[in-house]
């Protein structure tokens, strides 16, 4: 496929290019790209935010949940309501690795089974059940399987276990648009020479291909530095950044998974692989974390109604500026933005084939046809020093080139 082929489907969709995109993107139950994200494990807390003993309420993919921390530690995840007469169970009290309902004292297991009524007469506790999904805690993050059938194997990522390093994970709640409007972000490296003002280092080439992951992305600098994205399918991004020597500290690697609360808010997970020498001055406590991430939001929301300027906001200190100028972007596209209506040129590569591939599961998805099994191939991960000495990966071979 030429760089003239992906200039000519504009929608970046192919044979879905004049069909409604915003079916292709909307995640609620039942829908079909909602199907599709639950066929993967998703990250829906950080670890940091549930203490042992707490219930929170939580929503991912417009689906209500319940989150709850038993008082030994282990993260799990039930229905919204008590299926006694339907009040929010977060509310409630988690005793030992249970959950019990605040209306009139129901308690479930994590399994989801009702254990006792203490008000009836004669319980009926073991005819009720509300649903329950499988749960992960890793890298610092819960993960949660919202699929029907028998969750697959948990993904796990033996680089970011190292020894030598510790986890940064962060968050940002609620942005709100659609999930894909970052997805396509993230297959994008040229927004970082406008949206964050990387101009003087020139535009990098643009390669990318499909892998047996999903989606690498090479950006090539004038200087010859390279900086390698792997996209793993369906919401992840892996950023692999190069660094000068193999004594210099700070962040190495990150993951991003991009997770849709509903169709018009997402939030990020990233887990960035720091230095230990490096993290005394990354931290912070939740309460300063959570107010800088207003912040940032808030400074986005200005500069889009024309309040604040780019200028303006560069002076700001104590905040992610990226996460502002990221916010602009993202949220300025619209919701749902109507992909139709794209105009899409030989830079945008990355995004074509997203488009492409995410069509074509969707498709095969509908028309009861296998989906292709994304695979990380562990052996296929080199260094990050490596990938920008080398400039290519090991994927299935380029698809498209600026």
């Amino acid at each position: 496929m030429t760089a003239t082929d992906l200039r000519a489907s504009s929608a970046g969709a192919g044979d879905s290019g004049s069909a409604d995109w915003a079916a292709l993107v909307r995640t609620g139950p039942g829908t079909l790209a909602g199907r599709y994200m639950r066929l993967f494990w998703h990250p829906v807390c950080r670890a940091q935010d549930l203490e042992p003993g707490h219930a929170k309420p939580l929503r991912i993919m417009s689906e209500d949940l319940t989150l709850y921390r038993g008082e030994d530690g282990a993260p799990h995840a039930v229905a919204f309501r008590c299926a006694h007469r339907g009040t929010q169970l977060s509310t409630g009290w988690v005793e030992g690795d249970n959950l019990r309902c605040f209306y009139h004292g129901w308690l479930y297991g994590p399994d989801g089974q009702c254990l006792e009524q203490p008000a009836e007469p004669e319980p009926f506790a073991q005819k009720v059940r509300i649903r329950s999904y499988p749960t992960e805690e890793y890298l610092g993050l819960i993960f949660a399987y919202l699929g029907e059938d028998e969750p697959p194997t948990f993904p796990r990522y033996p680089d970011f276990e190292r020894e030598d390093a510790v986890h940064l994970v962060e968050t940002y709640h609620a942005r709100p648009c659609n999930f894909f409007n970052v997805l396509e972000k993230n297959v994008d490296p040229v927004h970082a020479d406008f949206v964050h003002g990387n101009k003087g280092v020139g535009i990098p080439r643009v390669t990318v291909e499909e892998s047996q992951w999903g989606i690498t992305v090479y950006a090539r600098r004038p200087s010859g530095e390279v900086r390698v994205n792997q996209i793993g399918m369906p919401n992840l991004m892996h950023n692999l950044k190069p660094r000068r020597n193999e004594e210099e500290t700070g962040w190495r690697d990150d993951m991003s998974w991009r997770v849709p609360i509903d169709d018009t808010h997402h939030s990020s997970f990233n887990v960035k692989l720091v230095h230990r020498s490096a993290t005394e001055d990354l931290t912070m406590d939740n309460a300063a974390f959570y107010e800088k991430r207003a912040r940032e939001a808030a400074l986005g929301e200005a500069i889009l109604a024309g309040t604040l300027t780019h200028a303006e906001l560069k002076l700001e200190r104590g905040i992610a500026i990226t996460a502002a100028q990221d916010h602009v972007f993202q949220v300025g596209q619209g919701a749902i933005p109507d992909r139709t209506q794209d105009h899409l040129g030989g830079a945008d590569v990355g995004v074509v084939l997203l488009r492409q591939i995410w069509a074509r599961e969707l498709k095969a998805l509908a028309e009861g046809r296998p989906v292709k099994q994304w695979k990380r191939d562990e052996s296929g991960v080199a260094s990050s020093t490596e990938h920008a000495r080398i400039g290519r990966g090991t994927g299935a071979g380029v698809i498209a080139s600026l």
